[in-house]
């Protein structure tokens, strides 16, 4: 029988700390929540390694170190409301959970709604709501929002979401450039949102945050 409480503590002394990500709060949250419960049954074997876990279709489970280094980045505190766009099948909502007073879990693949539904109740999540739509335009009736993360890459970044942010709120995403990648937070200021650079990860393009195309005769 796989022993996934010791490869969680593996991961977290060889993926997580060297990462510098050290507040205890994620700590304890990854060594907690069964990665192994919110990869797909095929891939269970692999939810550990230090890679994205392939969910189909373009998506991806995060690999553990961007996922935690996101979570350290958007700094999420106990009492403030977080909005998981391309929740997938629910890990990182069950992460952030243990982080944040509630979390909306906003996932546009039925499928993969229905599987995060089951996976966050199995793991007793009952701060999460998992809310069924499209990624881009995020789930403006349950906000405004103190942090958003985005489980995926992005090319372009819809005004609809960020508008979701509050004043003071974080929202932490990885911008694909290139062959590469770099997470960004953009912090809410004065109805503005700057942008900081955090440190270089890459995944796939979420869907609909795709660069716009100009049309060409």
């Amino acid at each position: 029988m796989t022993d996934f409480a010791r490869r969680r503590t593996t991961m977290v002394d060889t993926q997580v700390r060297p990462s510098d990500v050290t507040r205890f709060p994620i700590i304890e949250a990854m060594l907690s929540v069964p990665r192994e419960d919110f990869v797909p049954l095929e891939r269970r074997e692999a939810a550990y390694a230090g890679e994205h876990v392939d969910l189909g279709r373009g998506r991806v489970v995060l690999d553990p170190r961007t996922l935690a280094k996101m979570l350290d980045a958007a700094d999420i505190q106990s009492d403030e409301i977080v909005l998981d766009v391309g929740a997938g099948l629910g890990y990182s909502s069950a992460l952030a959970a243990r982080l944040a007073e509630a979390v909306i879990a906003l996932e546009e693949d039925k499928a993969l709604a229905a599987e995060a539904e089951r996976a966050l109740s199995s793991a007793g999540a009952d701060n999460v709501a998992v809310v069924e739509g499209p990624l881009a335009e995020g789930a403006a009736k349950h906000g405004p929002y103190d942090v958003i993360l985005l489980e995926g890459a992005v090319e372009h970044m819809p005004d609809s979401l960020v508008d979701q942010l509050k004043e003071g709120g974080r929202l932490v995403a990885i911008f694909a450039e290139g062959a590469l990648g770099v997470v960004r937070v953009g912090y809410r200021i004065d109805g503005r949102v700057n942008w900081r650079y955090a440190f270089n990860a890459g995944a796939p393009v979420l869907p609909g945050f795709e660069a716009r195309r100009a049309f060409v005769l």
